[in-house]
């Protein structure tokens, strides 16, 4: 018996159902469906999500030359996580995936049982000053050199009243200079949300008790101070996209989520 099993819905298995994942109750798939039912085409933005992570870290790693990561909110262990697209460029970089799920952490860790450059950290994104403090992610990652902070769907489930902004910044501040952060944000598509994403967010309230879509510009503003990486903070599929890269024109669905790249002076 395991003592995270509980059918309360969780966002990390939600995510894993809409990715076609197996790690995931009922509950879960509930809060999924009505998730589709508002977005139908929500699966192709958490693969769009998914792929757009990996380009992330392919800039980070492989044109930035950075060689430690540390990605909070990671989510269950799927294809192509950040480690393994990290360490096939460069073998020896170092990944600290960071979560507040029992669910998660179980998983990451007998998935990463025999790594030495890869590890799980227990912390919660909403205490930033304890992840920074955390003995095992400071055995792993060493900051007095530039490092790049992943927080890749994680901000829209800081509600404002818990103050995101002051989060992000508690964490850009214990960064050293030559860092980069990397944030993935639900956004509405105008200043005013369409009835598809306010039902889409009513969804994931209802189900996980949390999620709030921003504007681009307020998820533009948690970047301030910061050098933005071109092309600033846009959608999912303007992000330096990939041949392949679904368009936006054919899939409206992509304008609900932005993207930012940036570089502490």
């Amino acid at each position: 018996m395991t003592d995270f099993d509980t059918p309360q819905p969780n966002i990390a298995r939600v995510y894993d159902f809409l990715l076609g994942g197996k790690d995931n109750y009922a509950s879960d798939r509930e809060v999924a469906a009505r998730i589709e039912q508002a977005l139908p085409a929500v699966h192709l933005g958490v693969r769009q999500q998914r792929a757009m992570l990996g380009r992330v870290v392919r800039y980070l790693v492989g044109e930035v030359g950075l060689r430690q990561l540390v990605d909070i909110g990671s989510g269950l262990p799927t294809a192509d996580n950040v480690h393994q697209i990290a360490q096939r460029l460069e073998p020896d970089t170092q990944v600290v995936y960071v979560d507040n799920d029992p669910v998660v952490l179980a998983h990451a860790r007998a998935l990463l049982a025999d790594s030495k450059e890869t590890v799980v950290a227990a912390g919660d994104l909403r205490d930033p000053a304890a992840i920074l403090a955390d003995p095992l992610v400071s055995q792993h990652i060493d900051f007095e050199q530039p490092l790049g902070l992943l927080l890749c769907g994680i901000l829209h489930y800081v509600l404002d009243e818990e103050e995101p902004a002051r989060v992000v910044r508690q964490l850009v501040d214990g960064l050293p200079s030559g860092s980069y952060v990397f944030i993935h944000h639900l956004i509405t598509p105008d200043e005013s949300a369409d009835e598809g994403t306010v039902a889409a967010e009513a969804a994931l309230r209802q189900g996980v008790g949390r999620g709030q879509f921003r504007t681009l510009s307020q998820v533009a503003a948690f970047l301030d101070g910061l050098e933005l990486v071109e092309p600033g903070v846009v959608t999912v599929s303007e992000w330096r996209p990939d041949e392949d890269t679904p368009s936006l024109t054919d899939n409206p669905v992509l304008r609900l989520a932005a993207v930012g790249v940036a570089r502490k002076p």
